[in-house]
């Protein structure tokens, strides 16, 4: 399962500053806090409390247990509600409605192919009422193919360290993340060593436009940095808007 490890130190290590970036970019396109929101792959939950906080009406939906137990943890730590599911995001059968799904840290990058991106657009889109709102993110063809490739990151504390290096493989658009972590065994005063690699792939602009309009869309812009610039040759990060 994604995120075994990597959980605890993902949530801790992750630039706060996103999720304000991320509820900026959201705030200003869904205005009305009474919709009914899914955030979809909510990791953390942290996106999703300072939403709940901010007045929106939203849940969680979530692959990992470990994810969803910090979400929980997070949640009551804020002394907000949050309802949380477990699933697959290939399948949203056990869903309601939504106003509004929204999925970001180009979590729609870790599907395998663009039968099973395809298949994910269509299950947001069949769960969204009508003029629904779907607000994503996905990392861009420069990320992977010029960003990435060789990146590495070391982090080392009393409990743990953890390694991460990243490598272009031989599908287009599409890397590894080979994720290292040495992690204390206070009883024995060792550390044991677990590995996870991680896979992202993305396509090319017209690709994401192209299966959105396939399933349904029918209004779609896209943008990057959050929304406030217009996407160049060397933009990272693609922000969509996409509504029923």
């Amino acid at each position: 399962m994604i995120y075994q490890t990597f959980a605890k130190l993902y949530d801790d290590l992750m630039d706060p500053a996103m999720y304000d970036q991320w509820l900026d970019f959201v705030s200003k396109r869904q205005k009305n806090k009474r919709a009914n929101w899914l955030d979809l792959a909510c990791g953390s939950g942290r996106l999703a409390v300072k939403l709940i906080q901010e007045g929106y009406q939203v849940s969680g939906f979530d692959l990992s247990e470990e994810m969803l137990a910090l979400a929980d943890e997070h949640a009551h730590e804020a002394e907000v509600e949050l309802p949380l599911v477990q699933g697959n995001m290939l399948d949203l059968s056990e869903l309601d409605q939504y106003d509004v799904v929204s999925c970001f840290a180009d979590s729609l990058c870790y599907l395998p192919d663009e039968t099973a991106l395809k298949q994910c657009l269509a299950e947001v889109f069949k769960h969204l009422n009508s003029n629904g709102k779907f607000l994503f993110d996905v990392i861009s063809p420069y990320q992977t193919d010029e960003v990435y490739p060789g990146y590495m990151y070391n982090y080392v504390d009393d409990q743990q360290a953890f390694l991460w290096t990243t490598y272009q493989t031989e599908k287009p658009h599409s890397v590894e993340h080979d994720l290292t972590f040495f992690v204390k065994n206070s009883d024995k005063e060792q550390y044991s060593k677990i590995n996870e690699l991680h896979h992202e792939r993305t396509y090319e602009l017209e690709t994401y436009v192209d299966l959105l309009k396939k399933v349904g869309f029918s209004k779609i812009s896209y943008s990057s940095d959050f929304g406030k610039a217009e996407i160049s040759d060397e933009s990272t990060r693609w922000f969509f808007e996409c509504i029923k």
